[in-house]
């Protein structure tokens, strides 16, 4: 389960704090912190899910703190450089990083080597949000229930196909994941971001996908595509009356997009906890709540023990799903 072993977790996040012997004296004042501006980099483009959400909170951040919290895009490479640029940095909370299940979860799994270690390298601070996908079908594909496709796809292995952003995207696992866990033969398509796999479904290029919601309404409204179901392990407050995968007949299947902030390991925890206490208030400020629904985003603003367990469990878990389906980004 997600965010569960908070005894664990805490060790962890315990063993973080002390994990670079000798850096005290290069931290700054807990009690004066921020006292000069914030760098928050993003492992993505500009324009991107976890470029808006970082900004959001960068913007409420910066009004708690008062200090500028700059966001800096380093993106490419499965995110891999930004990553690796913050871990590098010195922990006194003036590097931070907004990654997403990809660059923490996702990159373990599919690269041979890495310049950084998911657990090893970084101090969780707060998991920020998680963005629900809805698994859409094409107007022709003769299904009206998740049951349905099932059947359909039992019936005729290898002639569904499925559009995903990208190869090792959440995506990909997400139906990579559903369909190991179900015996299905559903032919994967990858595009290059949800930019050109929504509009594929959206035309019929492929039978299905899954996606954020806004991507979705207009069309499911105009009646050229059907949503069956949601990847998360509840039901979204955003459709409520779209079950779940796991509803349907996986326990447990739980894949949102997530995006959270961490920073380099050895981070000290007075900085830690003011961060994540202003990460709490980001995540509930009214205008926050607004700008999340409208890109289809739940706020969550778990604590760091939470997150860190969270990262444990889900690297497990994709690293399954990536091995299963033999996924490889190198």
């Amino acid at each position: 389960m997600r965010f569960a072993s908070v005894l664990h977790s805490i060790a962890l996040v315990c063993a973080l704090c002390v994990a670079r012997p000798g850096i005290a004296q290069e931290r700054g004042d807990d009690a004066s912190y921020p006292n000069r501006a914030v760098r928050l980099v993003v492992p993505y483009a500009p324009g991107g899910f976890p470029d808006t959400i970082t900004r959001i909170i960068g913007q409420r951040l910066a009004e708690a703190l008062g200090q500028q919290f700059i966001v800096e895009n380093r993106g490419g490479a499965g995110g891999i450089a930004g990553c690796e640029a913050v871990a590098r940095a010195n922990p006194d909370g003036y590097t931070l990083l907004m990654a997403s299940e990809g660059q923490i979860a996702i990159n373990p799994a599919i690269y041979s080597k890495l310049p950084y270690d998911s657990i090893r390298d970084f101090t969780p601070i707060s998991i920020v949000a998680i963005s629900p996908l809805f698994l859409a079908v094409h107007a022709s594909v003769p299904v009206k229930t998740f049951a349905e496709l099932v059947a359909l796809a039992k019936s005729k292995p290898g002639e569904l196909t499925y559009g995903s952003s990208g190869t090792g995207s959440i995506h990909h696992i997400t139906m990579e994941a559903m369909k190991s866990a179900l015996g299905l033969d559903i032919v994967h398509v990858p595009y290059k971001g949800s930019g050109q796999s929504v509009p594929a479904l959206i035309g019929g290029q492929v039978s299905m996908s899954v996606a954020a919601l806004p991507s979705l309404v207009a069309h499911m409204k105009a009646g050229r595509v059907r949503l069956l179901a949601a990847n998360t392990a509840t039901r979204s407050p955003q459709a409520r009356d779209v079950p779940t995968i796991a509803e349907m007949g996986i326990p447990g299947f739980d894949y949102p997009a997530t995006i959270g902030l961490l920073g380099p390991a050895g981070m000290s925890r007075g900085i830690v906890q003011k961060l994540y206490a202003d990460i709490v208030k980001a995540v509930n400020h009214p205008d926050t709540l607004q700008r999340f629904a409208a890109l289809g985003v739940d706020p969550v603003g778990g604590t760091p023990e939470a997150y860190a367990a969270g990262n444990n469990a889900d690297i497990e878990r994709y690293v399954g799903v990536v091995k299963a389906a033999r996924i490889k980004a190198d």
